[in-house]
């Protein structure tokens, strides 16, 4: 214990020192908007109090940081970006690679990239969250027996009606593959071959005839709401906020989902480089993640976040339970299929055109 405590204070006096002496320059947080946003700013920025930090919007990509930081005149401190992104721009130097030994262990004393559910892909990512794509329908949708696995989601003569499915093919053929009977461990193997790729798209044509897409996060919940469809793909975080923020009678089938990472980074030439290190240093700890669970139902990276949720339930911010809402609990991760960026770094052009003509036909 007496270990434990020594390595938390270390890593404490460590992120107070860049401080010192330091002016307290304002940072810029730049993320997705919305109710993601609000939940970073209520955990993390509201909590915060060596500084001051603003959050504006943005719509993804690296199309921005890479005119700031190849012009030499970077605007932003700090960006929310998805798993591609930050291996990409790590790669090209748009990101600052980071001092692992700063950032604040767990409770027990286990640092900060071990404290991870996937291997850290560089230096330059501090841990944020994990969001899925889930299927899910409305409690009174179906009689007697009810879907509770991914091949539920496959079989439109037991469970009659039409599928929402979104318009990309990141996810969805993990999901076919799983549902084909494929063990999750071996699906980027079998996805990687072309008889698997055949074999995902003809589990896919299972359903062909049934399928509603969608390519904005709110059009799930629409088509289900009204019937179009009886069954749906949906962001993990869309179905928990319409339940633990409306009472909205959703069921979640856990069973089948796709996992996404999402990271924070340091932008090359930040222009409060001091001050928005130290804040990412608060915005990654245990407990900050933990934080962020109380207003949005994305997991924390960090699974030492997890029993603090559980032991102080009901920690959602309404007052109602949140763990049965997070993606990645022991429970939900029993059938849980953890992306792999860079499978789809290698082969993601080919199979997303080959998604495009099936949806096509």
């Amino acid at each position: 214990m007496k270990n434990v405590i020594s390595k938390t204070l270390v890593a404490s006096a460590i992120s107070t020192a860049m401080l010192a002496g330091a002016v307290q320059a304002d940072v810029t947080l730049v993320s997705w908007g919305g109710g993601y946003s609000a939940s970073q700013q209520k955990a993390y920025v509201d909590t915060y109090s060596s500084g001051n930090v603003n959050m504006i919007s943005y719509n993804g990509g690296l199309g921005e940081v890479r005119a700031q930081v190849e012009s030499g005149n970077v605007q932003w401190d700090i960006v929310d970006v998805l798993p591609s992104q930050a291996r990409t721009g790590c790669d090209e130097g748009l990101f600052e690679e980071l001092d692992r030994s700063i950032f604040l262990p767990a409770p027990d004393g286990t640092p900060m990239d071990q404290d991870l559910m996937v291997d850290v892909p560089n230096d330059c990512v501090v841990p944020q969250i994990w969001w899925s794509y889930v299927p899910f329908h409305k409690a009174d949708t179906f009689s007697g027996e009810q879907p509770s696995t991914i091949q539920d989601f496959f079989d439109v003569e037991k469970f009659p009606g039409k599928r929402g499915v979104h318009t990309w093919a990141n996810a969805i053929v993990e999901m076919a593959l799983y549902a084909d009977g494929v063990a999750i461990p071996d699906i980027y193997d079998v996805l990687s071959t072309q008889e698997g790729q055949d074999r995902a798209f003809n589990k896919l044509d299972s359903i062909k005839d049934h399928v509603v897409f969608w390519s904005a996060g709110a059009k799930p919940l629409d088509l289900v709401n009204s019937g179009e469809v009886s069954m749906s793909l949906a962001y993990n975080g869309r179905i928990g906020g319409a339940v633990l923020n409306d009472g909205a009678d959703y069921v979640t089938v856990w069973d089948g989902q796709v996992l996404e990472e999402e990271w924070l980074v340091l932008m090359s030439g930040a222009p409060s480089w001091t001050a928005a290190l130290h804040f990412l240093v608060h915005a990654s700890s245990t407990q900050a993640q933990a934080d962020q669970a109380k207003w949005i139902n994305y997991g924390p990276m960090r699974p030492s976040a997890l029993p603090l949720m559980e032991a102080g339930e009901p920690w959602f911010n309404t007052g109602v339970n949140i763990m049965e809402h997070m993606p990645n609990t022991d429970e939900h991760m029993k059938g849980g299929i953890l992306a792999n960026p860079d499978w789809w770094a290698d082969n993601g052009q080919a199979v997303n055109d080959r998604y495009a003509a099936w949806m096509a036909n």
